[in-house]
């Protein structure tokens, strides 16, 4: 079965039922070792989390920024494999690698700097047979579907609220 055959009654219902298409996620993170580390739980999966090296963790897993660069990975990844396939680019392998910049004295308080990645690169690798005009459809469609990519280009609004129980 191709990934259009699987999409397409999912589709179907959601343009006759566009409140099926709304979902929440969720992930809840909370103390696991002390104040360097965190369990984080995605309802499907636990992922463990730490303070970077920079800002005096161990190392010994991911720091949320690690954390935050790798849902952008994984989305554009996704996405692009996906788009790939119901473009049916069948045989086309997607790599993707993302980096990004941040100064720690920010998140440390040490220097008036900005909290957060000062820049994020994005680079996609293919491979396989596409022509430059296919290529430039992969691109476009990649790019406006992919949920994190959008989500940081265009963030939305933000409710922070905080509770002592």
């Amino acid at each position: 079965m191709t990934l259009r055959e699987i999409q397409e009654p999912i589709k179907v219902r959601y343009r006759e039922e566009p409140d099926a298409a709304r979902i929440t996620l969720r992930a809840t993170g909370s103390t696991a070792d002390g104040a360097m580390s965190c369990s984080v739980d995605l309802g499907r999966a636990l992922y463990a989390a730490g303070a970077h090296p920079g800002v005096g963790g161990s190392g010994t897993a991911a720091c949320s920024g690690d954390l935050a660069l790798a849902a952008l990975a994984a989305c554009a990844q996704l996405t692009c494999q996906m788009v790939a396939a119901n473009m049916g680019h069948e045989g086309v392998a997607v790599s993707v690698t993302v980096e990004g910049d941040l100064d720690l004295r920010g998140t440390l308080g040490t220097a008036d700097v900005p909290v957060g990645f000062e820049a994020i690169r994005l680079q996609f690798g293919l491979s396989g047979d596409m022509s430059a005009e296919r290529l430039e459809k992969l691109k476009e469609r990649t790019e406006r579907y992919c949920v994190v990519l959008q989500t940081l280009l265009v963030p939305p609004p933000i409710e922070v609220r905080w509770s002592i129980d």
